[in-house]
């Protein structure tokens, strides 16, 4: 009887091709019916590979990706590196290479086309293996702001209230350097949470408070859900290494505190899932209120602080190129137990974000550890 860890090994894979063949076929939305009309699916495989993220095969009309990126890394680097092979296999059927070099013209050309990034491989074994300490070397703004989400962790109210106001300021201020020096910048784009089929109440609250304040563009996109093995929805966040870096800790941070000050609230009380959604955004909306207030106090003091609450035009180019097409959906309202939402706003409003989260982007993966 074949062992039980490798049949969960063997259905998981089996999902795992089925979602590269949907998000395939999600990628090729973006292209009109003329540029779809030489493209056929191929087949997927997973591969170990020493070297490689993933190979485009054109004699046999294959995209295979490395198992241990599959089994190691989030989901929206696999997908970084499916859109990479896809270009390779879009400039071959559809566009023609004609002897040019892998990554040539007709290569970026369908890198262009699909969205994909040309050194998608290249970049993801960078930003996903940096260590906390290589961090801490290369990126000065993080330095600053861990060292005062550190004092954030003071048992003195006001001291740790005035080391995440500041936190925020420095934020800020980095965001207004980059703006009126018209500095370069480059842009990501990562999951925040996981693919899902449905999403709550909170996650959209919390979603907006990260745009609100933390200088990164939100958006929900397609993706597959492989516990469920059929394409969902996930919160995807853009903006500069930084700003990404910042609130994805940040979205990490409020969840664990929701879900901690939950266990002590509902305790005694007992109440049922649909409180705790009511008791989430409300934490989110005081810390938001939190925030708002100290926002308009630095705009009193510094007309400078303006300036970002205008964006990122370099950002908003980036959004509008990553994705030309996009619709906004309603979501049908629910009854709410006010009672629950302003015990929540309560405990949101005393909310600190500090130092305390040790997850890491290369932690999110697909399987645990063993």
């Amino acid at each position: 009887m074949p062992n039980h860890r490798i049949l969960i090994q063997e259905k998981l894979e089996h999902r795992i091709l089925h979602g590269l063949a949907c998000e395939w076929e999600n990628a090729l939305a973006i292209l009109g019916p003329s540029q779809k009309r030489k493209i056929g699916r191929p087949l997927f495989s997973l591969a170990d590979m020493q070297k490689q993220l993933g190979v485009w095969s054109a004699s046999k009309n294959e995209i295979s990706i490395s198992r241990a990126l599959v089994m190691n890394y989030p989901w929206d680097t696999v997908r970084e590196v499916l859109r990479h092979e896809m270009a390779h296999q879009y400039a071959e059927q559809e566009l023609g290479i004609n002897g040019e070099p892998p990554h040539g013209p007709a290569f970026q050309k369908a890198c262009g086309l699909l969205r994909a990034d040309p050194g998608a491989s290249r970049k993801i074994k960078s930003f996903y293996r940096r260590t906390p300490s290589q961090l801490e070397t290369t990126d000065k703004i993080l330095i600053r702001v861990k060292k005062l989400m550190a004092l954030a962790e003071s048992v003195n109210r006001h001291e740790a209230e005035a080391a995440m106001a500041k936190a925020h300021e420095l934020i800020a201020r980095y965001n207004i350097d980059l703006l009126t020096h018209a500095q370069p910048r480059n842009f990501i784009s990562v999951f925040a949470g996981q693919p899902a089929l449905r999403h709550l109440r909170d996650d959209y609250h919390l979603a907006n408070l990260l745009q609100a304040f933390y200088f990164v563009q939100g958006l929900w996109v397609s993706a597959f859900v492989i516990a469920k093995n059929k394409m969902g929805r996930v919160l995807e966040i853009s903006g500069t290494h930084s700003n990404v870096d910042i609130a994805l800790y940040v979205y990490d941070f409020v969840r664990q505190f929701i879900d901690t000050q939950w266990s002590v609230y509902n305790c005694s009380r007992k109440l049922n899932c649909h409180r705790r959604t009511d008791f989430a955004v409300g934490i989110i909306e005081g810390f938001y209120d939190k925030l708002k207030t100290e926002q308009h106090r630095r705009l009193a003091c510094d007309e400078k602080f303006a300036l970002v609450e205008a964006g990122d035009p370099l950002l908003e180019q980036y959004m509008s190129y990553r994705y030309p097409y996009t619709r906004s959906f309603r979501r049908n309202g629910c009854s709410q137990d006010n009672r629950v939402l302003a015990d929540g706003m309560q405990v949101g409003r005393r909310l600190v974000i500090a130092k305390g989260i040790t997850e890491t982007r290369i932690s999110r993966r697909l399987l645990p550890e063993k």
